[in-house]
């Protein structure tokens, strides 16, 4: 059995998620313990028990310490299958951070799964839907993976009731790695402001605002029409095209907070991202770590990729999948805002 103390590193709720992601794949147990200790409220939390409870679902698992407030967790995965499943967190907990953390095992499964997915869809923590579908989709389906996200109703804090749908099929033969080392040509910027509930002025000020600071035309900036029963809720999403990744920099707004605020936090992300000389954003190269890694481990095939920033996440998540994988990590800085990171295969001990 893997031990993993969640107390290491940035000791939040990825290391559970990670823990989980590659138990599955790997048919390895593992026992966590010091969950979330890094937390104010430390402990498994309505989110955190709905990612347990997907990873039981599609491995027929079993679990010892899935309960609220738990700080110690054992898990013994089954093996996985694939099929149709359904999971909601019943909070405005991001199910996103669910979906990521039952995708890896689907992705390798012996045959596709469909999804269908319900709480928060756009969670100041954690990964948008649309970066989900425009970023970190697309980095999957280069490595053979079928995948296809549909949006059915967008989920804000605090009341939740988003919903989407997923698509998973495995690669026909076997998962393809490959170095992502530039972006490529910029095809495509635009804006869009996802405000459902909120008066059209909120709307159109955040959208002139930012259109202002970044120099953006009129067809960029785009307000797309609400369903009846979303809101309400406030997100400005800015997304960067390029040949070979995207990003997605989400701004969202609060009571008391301008229009114009909210705006400048998006200005500054996109600036930042821009202006620095990594193919990935410091969020989408955390989360590509895991599958890329899997992929590296399954064919011993080494690849890479640049980033604009090493943060403590994704140091922690390399931690967490040399745990499980026989994979190393390697990352060098080249620059303020430009990491080369390196997954090789290595050999485990006794082998």
């Amino acid at each position: 059995m893997i031990e993993i103390d969640g107390s290491a590193g940035e000791g939040g709720g990825q290391v559970l998620r990670s823990a989980l992601a590659l138990s599955l794949c790997t048919r390895q147990p593992v026992k966590l313990r010091g969950i979330r200790a890094r937390r104010p409220r430390p402990g498994l939390m309505r989110q955190h028990l709905a990612c347990v409870n997907a990873a039981m679902q599609v491995s027929g698992a079993k679990a010892w310490g899935a309960e609220l407030g738990s700080c110690e967790l054992v898990f013994e995965p089954g093996p996985v299958r694939p099929g149709d499943y359904s999971f909601s967190v019943g909070t405005a907990g991001s199910c996103c951070l669910v979906f990521q953390t039952v995708l890896p095992a689907l992705m390798v499964a012996s045959g596709p799964s469909r999804l269908l997915l319900g709480g928060g869809t756009h969670n100041p923590m954690a990964p948008p839907f649309h970066f989900v579908q425009r970023c970190f989709a697309p980095l999957l389906a280069r490595l053979g993976v079928g995948i296809d996200l549909q949006l059915r109703r967008l989920g804000f804090h605090p009341a939740g009731g988003g919903v989407f749908a997923a698509e998973v099929a495995p690669p026909a033969a076997q998962l393809q790695p490959f170095d992502l080392d530039s972006r490529g040509p910029l095809l495509d910027t635009y804006v869009e402001c996802f405000a459902p509930g909120l008066p059209a002025r909120v709307v159109q000020r955040e959208l002139d605002a930012i259109g202002a600071g970044l120099g953006l035309l009129a067809d960029q900036l785009r307000a797309p029409a609400a369903r009846s029963n979303e809101g309400p809720g406030n997100a400005l999403l800015v997304t960067v095209l390029h040949e070979h990744v995207g990003e997605v920099v989400t701004a969202f707004g609060e009571k008391g907070v301008t229009s114009e605020a909210v705006a400048e936090v998006a200005i500054s992300g996109v600036r930042a991202y821009m202006d620095s000389a990594g193919a990935l954003g410091p969020h989408l190269a955390d989360q590509w770590m895991l599958p890329l890694a899997l992929a590296v481990s399954r064919t011993g095939t080494p690849a890479s990729f640049t980033c604009t920033d090493l943060t403590l996440h994704a140091t922690t998540n390399m931690g967490v999948i040399e745990a499980f994988l026989p994979v190393a990590f390697d990352a060098v800085q080249h620059g303020p805002a430009s990491w080369q990171v390196s997954v090789s295969h290595r050999l485990l001990p006794g082998t």
